[in-house]
């Protein structure tokens, strides 16, 4: 065998060991489904989506942002293939006017511009982390985001929503290894990304948790709303756990940074922003 053909085989086996060993760590580290003392896949941790449906959920090309002139391309909505199932929404005629006329400076009428709490589903794809800490009777989930936070009621049917919320009420149950979660008493004004796209007071959303390793997590969400949409949609996508040991939320307490887009009209001259340094 000559020189150049034991180089040629030793180059493949070597490259085809290093891919081997790879998988081997890809799937050491993804690993089986951490499981609670009670048998259920034990969510907690603190995780992220990968995706740009925070700007808009149905697929869009990349487009120019709202201030070209000011920020030019960092101010650029980047491309996405969507989260939402079939692609489109299927609003009612009315509703698409809505949604049309809401798209128009959305970035203005975004209620995130606001502060505001971004409801169920948007909050578990915005551009920042959450954190769940899961016991049998209740899981929390703590968003990074303004600081919201919400409580999944487990086996509790009885707890029922008494008023509407940013965040909903949470009612939920395991079907074998997917935590499936109600959601329940919404206010309207949250929007579902910055496109404009909405819903009214009658959306029930339907969640499904489900654990597919030690760090993934296969999110769907079934939105149910009469006044608003032909029928009912679905949008799915990963979460992936965020493994770094020294991971955590840090604090986005987005109220003080809205009140000059709130306030700033009622300042009297020459009056500083923000709190004056003592």
């Amino acid at each position: 065998m000559n020189k150049k053909l034991k180089k040629f085989l030793s180059t493949v086996c070597l490259t085809t060991f290093v891919g081997l060993f790879a998988s081997a760590q890809l799937a050491a580290q993804s690993g089986d489904i951490v499981r609670t003392p009670s048998g259920k896949p034990d969510l907690s941790g603190i995780w992220q989506a990968m995706t740009n449906a925070h700007y808009d959920i149905e697929p869009h090309a990349a487009s120019e942002g709202p201030h070209p002139g000011l920020f030019g391309a960092l101010s650029a909505t980047p491309g996405s293939l969507g989260v939402v199932e079939g692609g489109r929404i299927p609003y009612n005629e009315q509703s698409l006017r809505v949604r049309d006329s809401n798209a128009i400076n959305s970035i203005e009428k975004d209620p995130l511009a606001k502060c505001y709490m971004p409801g169920i589903p948007r909050a578990n794809y915005l551009p920042f982390p959450f954190q769940i800490v899961q016991s049998q009777s209740v899981i929390l989930i703590a968003y990074e985001f303004a600081e919201s936070n919400r409580i999944m009621y487990v086996d509790q049917p009885e707890l029922e929503s008494q008023v509407d919320a940013w965040m909903g009420h949470s009612n939920a149950h395991w079907e074998g290894d997917t935590l499936v979660v109600r959601v329940t008493g919404q206010m309207p004004d949250s929007w579902f990304d910055r496109a404009g796209n909405h819903h009214s007071y009658e959306m029930v959303v339907e969640e499904r948790w489900t654990a597919t390793g030690a760090n993934h997590i296969n999110y769907e969400a079934t939105m149910t709303d009469p006044n608003t949409f032909t029928e009912s949609w679905k949008v799915s996508f990963p979460l992936y756990r965020h493994v770094d040991e020294n991971m955590q939320l840090l604090e986005f307490k987005c109220a003080e940074f809205s009140e000059e887009y709130l306030y700033g009209q009622y300042r009297k001259p020459g009056t500083p922003r923000g709190i004056p340094a003592q």
